[in-house]
């Protein structure tokens, strides 16, 4: 039988040195994020906000393009775009000599990523761009390279060093690409007024999708609620929660109106011999709260949260027209 091998451990007080790699990376980036900040509140702000305002007059889309890392990058600036509410998608620059130029429309606007600005490969875009009067801006480490002086505008990064021991590798470089395209992204948000319900429209699937949805999606609601009116005996209101299963009965006045609710919690503190033949009213926690079926689904879960509670009254115009629980919102995958 083959022997183990024995775990690596540290010796007290030394850092692993794939630890101490890890810091350098991030210490190197955050330099290179640093440098891009300053350059904001200088020069490079004015030329950002007049890109800004480009994209935010355009008719058309914003379309994201770059090769190898740049590429990458620039497809996760299009989806971000795109999901905040700013219409935009990724070409491939050299697919765009292949036939995807004719993705591209006179209303649109070009944002090209070239870390050097000299890809043989952005000649095609470039030579589109100027031949329809497709206005591009440039992302790039030079203002002065072919891509830099064929943009209508041109956020020139900071020339920072990569995490590369060697320089070379793109990380710090691309870590920036990827900053400047989220910093455009949230400018175009907050200026338009973007609301999370607007961001819902883009985002309906997944945790963050369920997120963004309302009570009305989640509560249960006709001969699901547990009911009973005021007045009501006890031994009738444990019924009804049993029946119902959420562990409440809901208590309402002559109008549908909510006047209280019963919980396990309430069952326990007023636990007495002659509890099953009082009347709903002395047990009750009166004004529970509520909320309305329009509300979001993360405001819901504060709400819970807040006053560690795990059911809510739905109310609609005064009047119970559901019922939420917490392992309903757990089993949607909300909570």
């Amino acid at each position: 039988m083959p022997r183990s091998k024995p775990l690596m451990t540290p010796s007290s007080g030394s850092t692993p040195a794939s630890v101490d790699s890890a810091l350098r990376t991030l210490e190197t980036e955050s330099g290179g994020i640093n440098a891009l900040a300053a350059a904001l509140r200088g020069p490079l702000g004015e030329t950002f906000a007049k890109a800004v305002d480009l994209i935010r007059n355009a008719k058309g889309r914003v379309i994201v393009t770059g090769l190898g890392k740049s590429g990458h990058m620039a497809r996760k600036i299009a989806a971000t775009l795109a999901s905040t509410g700013t219409p935009a998608f990724f070409v491939h620059t050299a697919e765009a000599a292949h036939g995807d130029l004719g993705m591209i429309t006179a209303d649109d606007v070009i944002m090209a990523l070239s870390w050097s600005g000299e890809q043989p490969e952005m000649k095609t875009l470039v030579n589109y761009s100027a031949r329809f009067a497709i206005p591009m801006i440039a992302v790039t480490s030079s203002a002065t390279s072919s891509l830099g002086q064929a943009a209508d505008f041109v956020l020139e990064l900071p020339k920072a060093r990569e995490a590369c021991p060697h320089n070379l590798a793109p990380t710090t470089s691309t870590m920036m690409q990827v900053a400047i395209g989220d910093a455009i992204a949230i400018a175009l948000l907050e200026g338009r007024g973007f609301t999370a319900l607007e961001f819902a429209h883009f985002h309906p699937g997944g945790k963050l999708g369920a997120m963004l949805k309302f009570v009305r999606d989640y509560m249960r609601t006709g001969a699901e609620i547990p009911l009973k009116p005021l007045g009501t005996k006890m031994s009738d209101a444990v019924m009804e929660m049993s029946a119902k299963g959420l562990g409440c009965v809901c208590i309402v006045d002559d109008a549908g109106g909510v006047a209280g609710i019963i919980t396990d919690g309430d069952l326990r503190r007023h636990m007495r011999p002659d509890l099953l033949t009082v009347a709903v009213d002395d047990v009750m926690t009166k004004q529970p709260k509520t909320v309305p079926p329009s509300m979001l689904a993360t405001e819901m879960i504060e709400v819970l949260n807040t006053r560690k509670i795990t059911t809510l009254v739905v109310t609609e115009a005064d009047k119970v027209v559901g019922i939420v629980h917490l392992h309903d919102l757990l089993r949607a995958g909300v909570a």
